[in-house]
């Protein structure tokens, strides 16, 4: 069966109790909730405090063996200058979330918007650093990465070094505005980097962020199409993280769950804890 990994930004936000989590759901709980309904989680929370060890400890302890974290390098590494003057701090990093064990997936270094090309050798040399038992992906947001031959420059240094290569897709923030909405789009739109959506995946791995419009059906046609690329992707092989994201997170987990659906038709992959869950409880209440 195919390696397929699907989960949100975050594991804990109030507003999805009565939803994703049970009714009357405690903060406390919503790690252990969180990862028996979703299979991944981005670990945004690390780029901006790395956890204590006796947290990370209880992280292992609250999740099931299936489950996988995919921790954002610290914003101390990624946005403080050259990379490899914080090789000491990466590696203090990995070392930190290592008990964790089989529940890390890949770790990703989100490169800053200042970070350009003629940076290459530079992420080379952090990268040849990079622990050999665990997993690394990149993203980069600086437009000239889009761009050849920096890109096919990119590919193959990720390709050398078994690292890879991190997807964000903001499409679908421009697919159409949202009468009376609660939530500003331009200011959305604003805080995630307008970057090609270029489909790429290296060493035998992908990493997909995919940013979703509050109004679920503006998301069809670019769920669909992720749909059908991640079952071919699966077919040969590739591991697959998938990560919906919105402005309005109230929506993320539905967007997982639609994508899911779609992905079924398309591919054998694990059904979705979440709904083996629920079809339980549908059960419990017809005896």
């Amino acid at each position: 069966m195919a390696h397929f990994y699907l989960g949100c930004a975050v594991w804990g936000y109030k507003d999805w109790v009565g939803d994703l989590f049970p009714p009357g759901s405690k903060n406390a709980d919503f790690l252990a909730l969180y990862s028996r309904r979703l299979t991944t989680v981005e670990g945004n929370t690390t780029f901006y405090a790395t956890p204590k060890p006796e947290v990370v400890q209880r992280w292992a302890e609250e999740t099931p063996a299936h489950f996988r974290f995919c921790f954002k390098l610290p914003r101390e590494v990624s946005h403080a200058g050259p990379l490899v003057e914080q090789i000491g701090a990466t590696q203090a990093f990995v070392e930190r979330m290592a008990p964790l064990g089989t529940r890390l997936g890949p770790f990703f270094l989100q490169l800053p918007p200042g970070y350009p090309p003629h940076k290459l050798a530079d992420l080379e040399q952090w990268i040849q650093s990079w622990p050999t038992e665990q997993r690394i992906a990149v993203e980069v947001r600086h437009d000239d990465w889009y761009t050849q031959p920096q890109e096919a420059a990119l590919m193959e240094l990720l390709a050398r070094y078994s690292a890879g290569r991190v997807v964000m897709d903001v499409r679908p923030l421009s697919a159409g505005p949202l009468p009376g909405a609660e939530i500003d789009l331009e200011a959305a739109r604003d805080r995630k980097p307008d970057v090609p959506m270029h489909p790429l995946h290296s060493s035998g791995l992908a990493l997909v962020r995919y940013i979703g419009h509050p109004t679920p059906a503006l998301n069809e046609p670019f769920l669909d199409e992720w749909a059908a690329r991640v079952a071919q992707w699966l077919a040969t092989g590739i591991e697959v993280y998938f990560f919906c994201h919105c402005p309005d997170e109230r929506r993320s987990p539905a967007l997982c769950r639609a994508f899911q659906q779609r992905l079924a038709r398309l591919a054998e992959i694990p059904p979705l804890p979440w709904d083996e869950l629920d079809q339980g409880l549908q059960q419990a209440t017809l005896f």
